[in-house]
């Protein structure tokens, strides 16, 4: 067997050794966010039954990574934990909340992050009229879709608090781009009514 012969096999075996690689790490992702899902889920559920507390005089602080509820858009049969924070790491299980905006039921700009391949996906086919629903301990929070925009990553002003009840949901775009994409997809939505 010459040289060139033995280094193109060498060469080969990397080479299917770091595919092997990458999918086990890719099929870790995928099961490790559905373990996540189906875990917070049962969990918020069992929250969710359990009668609130008459006493509570102040919530906690949350923490980055801590279950905050569970986004809903019907139509698009979406339905997903929301956790706070927007880290790689949480991005990774669930939507994120950025931290310093609105929570569901407070007035102002609440705005959830998540990725275009994973979690949001469906966004590319949301559209004006949607709805929205936030679901968490302390009551349901429906919102309809009054606009999408694309806009680069720096415009930042999609952030800033509003006057009014307002949800903003943000993801990467184009949907079908591999690699860092340029853009930022934007949905805005307004809270429709307060939760019963």
């Amino acid at each position: 067997m010459s040289w060139t012969h033995r280094a193109a096999r060498r060469t080969a075996y990397v080479f299917l050794a770091a595919g092997l690689l990458a999918l086990g790490y890719a099929a870790y992702v995928v099961v490790d966010a559905k373990a996540y899902q189906a875990i917070e889920q049962h969990r918020f559920e069992q929250a969710r039954a359990e009668p609130a507390r008459q006493a509570v005089v102040r919530a906690p602080a949350l923490v980055d990574g801590d279950p905050i509820g569970e986004i809903q858009i019907p139509r698009l049969g979406l339905t997903v934990i929301v956790a706070q924070g927007d880290s790689a790491a949480i991005l990774r299980r669930a939507i994120g909340h950025l931290a310093g905006t609105a929570l569901p039921g407070e007035p102002g700009n609440v705005v959830l992050a998540g990725h275009r391949d994973t979690f949001f996906r469906p966004l590319r086919r949301i559209r004006a009229g949607d709805a929205i629903v936030l679901k968490t301990r302390h009551g349901d929070f429906e919102y309809l879709v009054e606009s999408t925009a694309v806009v680069s990553p720096s415009d930042v002003q999609v952030l800033q608090p509003t006057g009014r009840r307002m949800l903003t949901l943000i993801t990467c775009f184009p949907f079908s781009y591999i690699g860092a994409a340029p853009d930022r997809f934007i949905v805005r939505a307004r809270e429709t009514a307060w939760p019963q």
